[in-house]
């Protein structure tokens, strides 16, 4: 075979393996949540371990993504993604098997922990294989990641009711498993060259992976990818009890907002990196997603039932942040090196300051009896993307900073 030939099925092995990658690392997410009155009727579940429950994914994301690098510098960015995936798929098994909750936790444990370390290495894979196609094929796993998200909660309840809750949170396990054959085969195709670096390179490479809270660059892509996570778990959380208080819709009405609300993140998840990729400047689309949050929260503010689906649709393309943030962490950098170093401080601080929106609604919601403060806070935090937008939306990439 070619030169050429081999270059061709590594690109096609490639691109099956980051879009089935992304199909996987929101499933077991989503999984849960829709059979737990099944799940509770084996394992007793109480209030507090349902609300551990919910906050592990960010937790586990944020924990897990920071161990990233120093994983991938020693095996590898493919040998890592294995292993990553065989723990996603040992933990959905995990949890499938429980008979306790201490059980089902571990299991939980094990999959977002995989899921965190996936969630790093899918910018700098990009970056690594598609270096000239960022913004398309950033479209392309944003979009199979929603496409992931939205799934199990459509099919977990006709499973669970046909085949049991264990084999519902056991099969995406399965499919897991299954990502990893175009990722095997990709490493035993590359061998060592797959974890190669280039050596002039590899030193200063290496020392900027240390110093990245250094960096402007990445504080502010932090700020902005926890900004758009911080309303986006905030609202998945409490969305449907606002607007049954502050718009007096009806429970089901108010599960249909929430639909409206996640769905509108798939065209930004397939427009946005492809405009980011071609922009001089990506300001604009920072503005705009700012601009969404604010007109959104002013909505239910001022005229909560005048409007409501309007106001939830301005919410939901807020999170046009969130592929714009992937896109820019390989945008940003020079090498996938980099882009994983880069990708660890973002996802790794931005999931853990993300976990805090659902507490912080509640809490501020509890203090004041009304939703108005809520709603004030989390409009601010979506503004002040607009702020560190600035830095964002200029073109000086990670490692520049360094020598600078």
């Amino acid at each position: 075979m070619s030169e050429t030939a081999r270059r061709r099925a590594g690109g096609v092995l490639a691109l099956v393996g980051i879009v089935v990658l992304a199909l996987n690392l929101r499933t077991s997410v989503a999984a849960l949540s829709p059979v737990v009155d099944e799940v509770g009727a084996d394992i007793p579940l109480s209030a507090a371990g349902l609300g551990i429950l919910g906050m592990l994914p960010p937790l586990c994301f944020a924990a897990f993504g920071l161990l990233t690098p120093p994983l991938q510098r020693r095996l590898g960015i493919e040998a890592l993604l294995v292993v990553a995936l065989a723990a996603i798929g040992l933990g959905d098994v995990v949890r499938g098997l429980a008979t306790s909750y201490p059980v089902l936790l571990l299991g939980s444990v094990i999959t977002f922990a995989g899921m965190g370390v996936a969630n790093v290495l899918l910018p700098p894979l990009t970056k690594k294989y598609f270096p000239e196609r960022i913004g398309l094929m950033t479209s392309v796993y944003a979009t199979a990641l929603a496409i992931g998200a939205t799934v199990p909660p459509l099919v977990a309840v006709p499973v669970a009711d046909a085949a049991g809750w264990r084999f519902e949170l056991s099969i995406w396990g399965v499919l897991a498993v299954a990502t990893m054959i175009p990722w095997i085969l990709l490493l035993v195709r590359e061998g060592r060259r797959a974890r190669a670096t280039d050596p002039e390179a590899d030193v200063p490479e290496r020392a900027w992976n240390g110093r990245v809270h250094r960096s402007v660059v990445a504080w502010s892509l932090l700020a902005m990818f926890a900004a758009t996570g911080f309303n986006a778990y905030a609202m998945f959380a409490w969305m449907p009890e606002v607007l049954t208080d502050v718009a007096g819709v009806t429970d089901q009405q108010a599960g249909a907002l929430l639909s409206l609300f996640a769905v509108m993140g798939l065209p930004a998840a397939l427009l946005v990196p492809v405009l980011a990729a071609r922009m001089r400047s990506v300001l604009p689309l920072i503005l705009t997603g700012s601009g969404f949050y604010v007109a959104g929260y002013l909505g239910l503010l001022l005229a909560p039932s005048s409007a409501i689906w309007l106001w939830v649709a301005l919410i939901g393309l807020g999170p046009l942040l969130f592929p714009l943030s992937l896109a820019l962490i390989s945008l940003r950098t020079r090498t996938h090196e980099g882009a994983v170093a880069l990708s660890a401080f973002v996802q790794g601080g931005g999931y853990a300051l993300s976990a805090l929106g659902p507490l912080l609604v509640g809490v501020l919601h509890e203090a004041t009896g009304a939703w108005t403060v809520p709603l004030v806070v989390l409009g601010a935090v979506g503004a002040s993307s607009a702020i560190v937008g600035v830095v964002v939306s200029r073109p000086v990439l990670l490692e520049d900073e360094r020598r600078r």
